[in-house]
């Protein structure tokens, strides 16, 4: 038996996206983001799946606002779409599609959840990638105008700013694998991307800064940390550039430590970086979000252009083959906290995909009430190891659209009957009430 407490101002939400939970794409005057054509592009999306209605939060968020009460949570970390707002990606401001964001946002404080607004989730208006997209530099600025139009309409009611979610993902997975929309396979075009996502979360903080809103403003990165495959000097060097190329480029530029060196001189790898960029987004912040969901074992490979090759893992593992490693958090949580010198830390996402089985309106998930429970274990460690760890979001709220693999793969701890679109919570959903209510012995 494990009973694992924390401190009661340990803040505990759930979180979703808004291409993956909203639908309504054409609705109120919302324009298609990259999302949307992408996934009409043949083979991009398992079984031809998109986002036109997902999981119909736009139409059922009191519902579901209602649901989180039920269970507890403290907050609610949702992602605002772009394209919702700026329908041409800039200029005129869609006030239906404000007033959605504006209406979610009282119906969660009138329940006394708080408000987490993440500004980008990967929905850049397809308007704006036809200019380029994050590969130019036109994207950051626009992206900044963007936010400043979010933090005058939705300040009131906003309790904590999230510039970007995972630039990893939109930057490699969207420009140097194509896995992601735009679909681009392109080094170049990948690595601008890192520079003017990383400036696009800079210029928004100073606009923030001017807005004179005080409540605290971050970002939340998916780092990776893949450990050394032996204790061989060479695959340690290995694991600092898998580090270094998947993590550093993004998390040393906030802290003003620069672009590591392993990636601009051992890779040989040039970000496009203008006089006083570095200042921009190295401004200061009140948080990081960390997203967790596994850890990978690497070996050197100089035949590879990032110098470093995953090898198999042994750990148990999701149904989309993510090793299940609790320790790997950890390790994450403390060389966050050593690079930035104790800065607040939040997990703005964990949790796992399961083969999930709606029986008799229920759905037995232990084996995520497991994962969930190994790594609160980790952040519990973390924290009386020291590290400023604030709160914990769950992944995700409830099933949705997760992307290439379209509604293949349920993440949720409530289930999502998509014919109906009948919630059901699962047992993973009634665990983390009682977790949240202090009352988990597991």
């Amino acid at each position: 038996m494990q009973k694992i407490e924390f401190d009661k101002d340990f803040l505990w939400g759930c979180a979703t996206a808004s291409y993956q939970v909203e639908g309504a794409i054409d609705e109120d005057g919302r324009q298609p983001s990259i999302w949307d054509t992408f996934c009409k592009k043949d083979g991009a999306i398992l079984h031809g799946d998109d986002g036109s209605i997902a999981a119909d939060q736009y139409h059922r968020y009191k519902e579901d606002v209602q649901l989180m009460s039920e269970l507890n949570f403290q907050a609610y970390r949702f992602s605002i779409a772009w394209p919702r707002v700026l329908p041409e990606g800039r200029g005129e401001v869609n006030q239906e599609g404000l007033a959605y964001y504006i209406n979610l946002s009282k119906e969660l404080r009138s329940k006394g959840i708080k408000v987490v607004a993440t500004l980008y989730h990967w929905d850049l208006p397809q308007i704006l990638q036809d200019e380029g997209g994050w590969a130019v530099r036109s994207t950051a600025y626009a992206f900044a105008d963007y936010a400043k139009v979010c933090f005058e309409a939705l300040g009131p009611y906003v309790d904590q700013w999230i510039t970007l979610n995972e630039p990893f993902c939109a930057a490699y997975l969207g420009y140097l694998y194509g896995e992601h929309a735009p679909g681009i396979k392109n080094p170049q075009k990948a690595f601008q991307a890192v520079h003017y996502l990383n400036l696009a979360h800079g210029l928004a903080v100073k606009e923030y800064k001017k807005s004179g809103l005080r409540v605290p403003i971050g970002t939340t990165l998916n780092p990776s940390l893949p450990r050394p495959a032996s204790r061989k000097a060479e695959d340690e060097k290995a694991a600092l550039y898998a580090r270094s190329i998947f993590t550093d480029v993004f998390l040393y530029p906030l802290v003003g430590k620069g672009y590591p060196k392993e990636v601009t001189e051992d890779m040989h790898i040039s970000f496009p970086v203008l006089d006083g960029d570095m200042e921009i987004i190295a401004q200061p912040i009140d948080f990081i979000g960390i997203n967790y969901y596994m850890e990978r074992a690497v070996v050197l490979d100089e035949s590879k252009p990032f110098l470093h090759r995953e090898v198999p893992s042994w750990q148990r593992a999701t149904n989309q083959d993510w090793p299940i490693v609790p320790y790997g958090l950890l390790r994450i949580l403390k060389y966050f906290d050593q690079v930035t010198n104790g800065l607040a830390l939040y997990i703005t996402e964990n949790g796992c995909a399961n083969d999930d089985v709606l029986l008799d309106g229920r759905v037995h998930d232990h084996f995520r009430c497991d994962y969930l429970n190994e790594h609160l274990a980790a952040c519990k460690k973390a924290i009386d190891e020291g590290v400023n760890l604030k709160g914990y979001f769950v992944w995700s709220f409830m099933d949705n659209f997760e992307w290439a693999w379209g509604y293949s793969r349920r993440f949720g701890i409530v289930y999502v009957d998509y014919e109906t679109q009948e919630r059901f919570p699962k047992d993973s959903a009634y665990m983390m009430r009682d977790i949240i209510s202090g009352y988990c012995e597991y």
